[in-house]
Order: structure tokens, then sequence, then C-alpha cells
């Protein structure tokens, strides 16, 4: 059940790259015992975050072999294996080096806008053919389309389809899935900045951008959410709050890989056609995090 083994702070890992735009394993082994030792509960290789667009399927898969190599089974490792067509998805499943993952996180189809039946059908065929159990993810500010509650009640109740990240930032909408939702059926945030909010309203926790950089602070912000003690919570929550804006004000990885660059942790580098933050907005990210350094 991915409830036992996947509440708490999941981090959505960035891929580390050096000045000549090549994946950088040395500072990736460092990365992942950063997060290990900051206690986080499970890793997901290969989502947004890690720059998949621009990563060919031969990098895809030495970065999973190197990441089940580095975690040695010390925490879970959730595998991103989506898009928008299908096919490709289904035969990825058969391609990746999966037998060492928890799970997969599938995200909805992007850019075609396929109807609610359509994400029903597409998630149904890939539960039928996944070796893992699925985790859906539904992120409309990227896919350009939402997925209702009721296509996500409905996947629910297909075999293999465990849980859901949920990123619409829509508490209507995650109240609703909450409320209907099976008893085993993992609900994780996917905003850093709404999940003290949503795990109070009954999420099991966060799949984080923020924790690449901040794993301390932020999974002892979730547990203590977790644990109902939601006063010590709002105290470290708030250590992060300009944080959070600042992770995306230009692009998602460029905000957490600057937060991670001043750390020593990587090189501030990314692929077009992404870019490294800008001056300015760089000046106020380091000064916040000088900031929460100090409090």
């Amino acid at each position: 059940m991915l409830k036992k083994s996947l509440s708490g702070t999941g981090v959505a890992i960035v891929t580390p790259f050096n000045s000549q735009h090549q994946i950088d394993f040395n500072a990736l082994a460092n990365i992942i015992e950063f997060l290990i030792q900051g206690g986080v509960q499970y890793i997901v290789s290969l989502g947004t975050t890690g720059e998949t667009p621009v990563l060919d399927a031969a990098e895809k898969k030495d970065i999973l072999q190197f990441t089940y190599q580095q975690v040695a089974g010390r925490i879970p490792v959730v595998a991103g294996i989506g898009g928008n067509n299908t096919r490709a998805v289904i035969e990825d499943l058969s391609t990746y080096p999966l037998e060492q993952a928890t799970a997969i996180l599938s995200v909805s189809p992007s850019y075609n806008k396929p109807s609610q039946e359509g994400i029903y059908q597409h998630y149904k065929a890939i539960a039928e053919a996944s070796p893992l159990p699925v985790i859906l993810y539904n992120v409309p500010g990227r896919t350009a389309r939402n997925m209702l509650a009721s296509t996500t009640l409905r996947l629910a109740e297909l075999p293999n389809i465990d849980g859901i990240k949920e990123a619409s930032g829509l508490m209507e909408q995650c109240a609703l899935i909450l409320k209907e939702k099976p008893a085993d059926f993992l609900v994780v945030s996917g905003e850093d900045a709404l999940t003290l909010s949503q795990i109070a309203a009954g999420m099991d926790g966060v799949i984080s951008v923020a924790a690449n950089a901040f794993p301390a602070i932020f999974s002892q912000m979730v547990q203590h959410c977790l644990h109902n003690e939601f006063a010590l919570a709002q105290q470290l929550n708030n250590r992060l709050l300009y944080a959070y804006d600042l992770l995306f004000v230009e692009n998602n990885p460029a905000g957490v890989k600057a937060f991670m660059h001043l750390q020593g942790l990587l090189e501030n580098q990314l692929r077009l056609p992404l870019l490294p933050l800008s001056k300015p907005v760089f000046d106020q990210l380091t000064a916040c995090w000088k900031e929460i350094n100090t409090a």
C-alpha cells in the first residue's frame, strides 16, 4: 500500500548539469545524500523538476539506474514515466529500468488537451501495462487540461492506480477527492506553498520542489503537519514563504537550482530552452537565502 511507504515528503529531484550541460553524476550523488540526510521520505526521479523534456531516453535510464545505486534501498524511489502519447508511455514502461522502483508517477497528457474520457482511457491503458502501482499527476498549469475530481475518483477505483499528486491548487477539488476517495488511495500535494493547508485538509504529504534545497526544514514541517502539530509546522513554513515564490518566478527548476548553487550542491546550469535566473531575481533569491539561514 503506497499510503504506508510514500506518506510524508517526496522530492522531485533536480538533474544537475556541468558547464558543458552534461549530467553531473558526482553532484547528483551529493544531492541524494543531502536529501536522505535531510530526512525526506522518498525521491521522485525523472519528474518535471528533473528537466525531463530535455533529456533523451538513454540519459533518463542512466539517471534512474544511478539513483537506485546511490539510494541503495534506504528510501523508496518513484520513477516518472508519463507523456501525451499513450503508446509511447506504455513502451517506456517495458524498456525503462523499473525493477527497483516503488511506483510510477505519470503526468496527465499535455498539449493535445484530451477530454476527461480521454484522460481516463489514457491512464486505464497505462495502469493495465504498468508493472508497478501508478500515481496520477494532475498539473493543469503545465498540461493545459485540469483532471476533474470526478475523473480522479473514477480512476481511483481501477486496479493498479493507487494515488495522485494533485497540483491544481483548487482546494474545493482537492476536498472532494479527499471526501470520496477509497480509504487506501494516496493523495499528495504538488504545491509547496499549499502543503500545510492541504495536509490539514487530509492529504498524506507532498512531492516537493522546495525540499531539494531545504530538505530538513521542509520535511520537518510536513512531519509536524502529519502529527497535527500545526503551530510548529507554521513556524517552519513561515521561514520558506518568500522562497516558495522565488522558486517559480521565472521557471522551474531555475529557482531551486539557484538555491542549491548557493549551497555548493551543483553548478547553476540548465538546458535550453530554460535559463538560469536573471541577475535581479538571483539577487533577491540570495537575500532570501541569507534570511532563511538567520531565522
